[in-house]
């Protein structure tokens, strides 16, 4: 017959509170018995963020977001996955046209993830603030190099005039990087643009070990230099897949998504969603999808571009602007906090006016006339809106590091001489870096609000799909209000913005110490 007494606990036993055990005597836990391991802040605070099912359901749609960002030119493509064309003479020549009108940026993000990912698992040695922050600054440096090499590839381009000795004949630059023997050219002109900014990856890595930071800047240096020297010219932006298909001329097999975001048809025009290709916007709405044919399932715009495939293709530049734009910004702005937080006095009083001068301008207006007179450009944009936008995070990394100046660990720090950026970003960083995280969800969520009110004004980056500037379509030349581009470009916004916001206020809520008592 079962006892209803407690049972003692055994001392040789280890027990975890909780597990059925009623009572730990103190011997037990001088002997560790039944305590639980504290968990780190960021742990526990993380945990608490994933226990609000709102925060849950923001994470699910970043998510989603993020990866459609990695995949849209795989699943929404004009360009066929296999395309064979046959000749006069009955001859066949086959192709893969969607993999060599890719953009080095699109490649790079799809190997980027898979790399990461790996990574993730196998790098089980290091802790995961370690993991994030090696592909976080992987991830940025990469960026830099597709930048630099894109930038001299274009200058090459438009450089005719630009001639090199080849076998003792004088040739242009682009029939020379286009010839024989051009892809080593075109990789040497690579490996020339990316060598800083892999140089500058090999100091920034968090990694202590120098033969891990040099592996992985080399490994990205020579990715990065090979991916832009094969991928070195513009997508094409005018093909006839199509005619030669219905000419009967050639087969093709085309992606989830037939059509490319500046694929432009007159005949499609302004077509409601689930109308077929072929059908124009005189066809009655009753009349059945043309068989065969692919369907706009999100209609068209004015230009006849496929609703769906630039909705897909603009989450790539939703979330690229809001985490540069506001990486750049706390970059600036913690930067300025901690030099006012920790000298104070004059130091402080000349800053915080430049503070004050920045939060006194129009920030939209400001947007608007650097838009304006700068190139509408991708990277323009997300260096204008961090330049004016840093103002939130200087305000809290100054409040923290005025509190934590007079610290003894930080008068520990100056009695033993560290330097003043050891000082600043390295022992009280982490400790006031709290409040400038939870503003950041905040300050991306600003970020897309300011790229959308861009382009819905016209001044967003040229040949870009953007929400925004499909917005701007729906109230167009017709007078009337289309429904379709009014709806799911708005719709996508709202539920971005709203979960950075309901993430950041999760993130808020879990860090505060005063509701992190309530809770106890």
């Amino acid at each position: 017959m079962a006892s209803n007494l407690p049972t003692e606990p055994n001392p040789s036993t280890p027990h975890a509170v909780g597990a059925g055990l009623t009572t730990v005597t103190g011997v037990q836990l001088m002997q560790g018995l039944g305590v639980q391991p504290a968990k780190g802040f960021w742990a526990d605070a993380w945990q608490s963020v994933m226990t609000r099912s709102r925060a849950r359901v923001a994470m699910i749609w970043l998510g989603l977001i993020a990866l459609i960002s990695i995949l849209a030119p795989f699943i929404a493509n004009g360009h066929p996955l296999f395309y064979t064309l046959t000749a006069a003479d009955g001859s066949t020549q086959q192709s893969f046209p969607l993999f060599l009108n890719l953009k080095p940026s699109d490649v790079l993000l799809a190997v980027g993830f898979i790399a990461s990912v790996a990574y993730w698992i196998t790098a089980r040695k290091y802790s995961r603030g370690m993991r994030l922050a090696t592909i976080l600054v992987v991830g940025l440096g990469g960026m830099l190099m597709v930048a630099a090499s894109a930038g001299i590839f274009a200058y090459l381009r438009s450089a005719d005039g630009f001639t090199i000795a080849r076998d003792g004949v004088q040739t242009s630059i682009v029939v020379a990087l286009r010839g024989e023997g051009g892809l080593l050219l075109r990789f040497g002109f690579a490996f020339l643009a990316c060598i800083i900014p892999a140089v500058l990856l090999y100091f920034v890595l968090p990694q202590t070990k120098a033969i891990v930071r040099i592996v992985l800047a080399a490994a990205t240096l020579a990715t990065c230099s090979s991916v832009s020297a094969g991928l070195w010219e513009r997508p094409l932006q005018n093909y006839d897949y199509r005619e030669q298909i219905a000419a009967g001329k050639a087969t093709a097999v085309f992606t989830l998504i037939p059509f490319s975001p500046n694929q432009r048809d007159v005949r499609g025009s302004i077509v409601p969603p689930g109308t077929s290709l072929g059908q124009t916007r005189n066809t009655p709405v009753e009349e059945p999808p043309i068989p065969g044919k692919p369907i706009y399932v999100l209609g068209t715009d004015s230009n006849g571009q496929d609703v769906l495939s630039q909705m897909l293709h603009a989450c790539r530049l939703s979330i690229s602007i809001g985490l540069i734009s506001t990486g750049i910004a706390v970059m600036i702005g913690v930067t300025m906090g901690a030099l006012m937080g920790y000298f104070g006095g004059w130091v402080d009083l000349l800053l915080y006016r430049v503070v004050e001068i920045f939060m006194a301008l129009p920030v939209l207006f400001l947007l608007i006339v650097a838009a304006a007179v700068l190139p509408k450009s991708t990277y323009v944009m997300m260096v204008v809106i961090g330049c004016v936008s840093w103002t939130g995070a200087a305000r809290f990394t100054r409040a923290e590091f005025m509190r934590l100046r007079n610290m003894d660990f930080v008068q520990a720090a100056k009695s033993v001489g560290l330097p003043l950026h050891s000082i600043l970003f390295r022992h009280m960083l982490p400790n006031g870096v709290t409040p400038v995280l939870v503003d950041s969800s905040f300050a991306i969520a600003s970020a897309i609000l300011a790229e959308a009110t861009l382009s819905y004004l016209g001044l967003g980056p040229e040949d870009q799909a953007s929400w925004g500037k499909l917005l701007s379509d729906s109230t167009g030349n017709v007078g009337t209000i289309l429904w379709w581009l009014a709806i799911f470009p708005g719709l996508a916004i709202f539920l971005t913005v709203l979960s950075y916001n309901l993430l950041g206020e999760s993130l808020r809520d879990a860090i505060d110490p005063k509701l992190k008592k309530a809770r106890v």
